[in-house]
């Protein structure tokens, strides 16, 4: 089993910057590519990035392309997402996910796929 626990969420003002944190715990030996996922009131959960293994290949969502990064510390085992020029829109629980792979440039968005769930954090962008 995999633990992941989100950090970093919070309310700031639009225009602003939060940076989140991802820490894996528990049987994390093995590769896996990550993401970030929310959720905001009233809407299904969307996908927002991912990372592969190596770092090497990344994922965006078109909402916050140009906006946020995606990077990770596989030594900490950590997954930080940097969200910057933050929108009211952008106001949502954000998920930390783990999805277990063999390769370590693979890149994954798919819901149905993950492994392990954090247990989210909120984010709250005011106007």
């Amino acid at each position: 089993q995999v633990q992941l626990v989100e950090s970093g969420g919070g309310l700031v003002q639009a225009g602003g910057s939060l940076r989140l944190s991802c820490a894996a715990s528990g049987r994390t030996s093995g590769k896996y590519s990550m993401a970030w996922f929310r959720q905001a009131p009233g809407k299904e959960r969307e996908s927002v990035a991912a990372i592969s293994w190596s770092g090497g290949i990344t994922f965006y969502a078109d909402s916050v392309k140009g906006r946020f990064s995606i990077s990770r510390d596989n030594a900490k085992i950590t997954v930080i997402l940097q969200m910057n020029s933050l929108k009211p829109e952008d106001t949502a629980v954000y998920y930390c996910a783990a999805e277990y792979t063999l390769l370590s440039d693979y890149v994954s968005v798919l819901e149905s796929a993950v492994d392990y769930w954090g247990k989210g954090t909120l984010v709250t962008v005011s106007s």
